[in-house]
């Protein structure tokens, strides 16, 4: 079962995501800042990290940079999410060193789909992998 580290300060977002993911057979756990999200990645060992870009303490920016400058932790992928889209973003969130970015509100198919470009689908691919009307 593929584990899937959401960091996002926000109850609802997280909460949200974390039932979606878990019907879709993955193993989740939660961090609510930068700071937590880093030790819970360096001690959990997840697949893949869901990394909210504007996070309280430490922002998901400098948090996804630490783990990338760490050789334990380097090779996890890391998707950005943000719900403040702004032009350039999705850039800076690869060159942070963040594998990939999306937006917010979140669909949940196309985060699956960017989720299943780096771990497998715990549902082996077959079926419709969810829609986008929340959870």
């Amino acid at each position: 079962m593929p584990k899937v580290l959401i960091v996002e300060d926000n109850e609802l977002s997280r909460d949200m995501l974390s039932r979606r993911l878990r019907r879709k057979g993955y193993e989740v756990l939660v961090a609510v800042d930068g700071g937590e999200g880093v030790a819970m990645v360096k001690k959990e060992k997840p697949d893949i990290v869901l990394m909210d870009l504007s996070l309280p303490d430490m922002d998901g920016w400098y948090a996804t940079r630490v783990l990338k400058e760490h050789e334990a932790t380097a090779n996890i992928p890391v998707i950005a999410l943000t719900a403040h889209a702004m032009s350039g973003d999705r850039e800076k969130a690869l060159e942070a060193g963040c594998d990939d970015y999306d937006t917010k509100p979140i669909d949940l198919r196309r985060l699956l789909s960017k989720i299943n470009r780096f771990v497998p689908d715990p549902e082996g691919g077959a079926g419709d992998p969810g829609d986008s009307r929340g959870g």
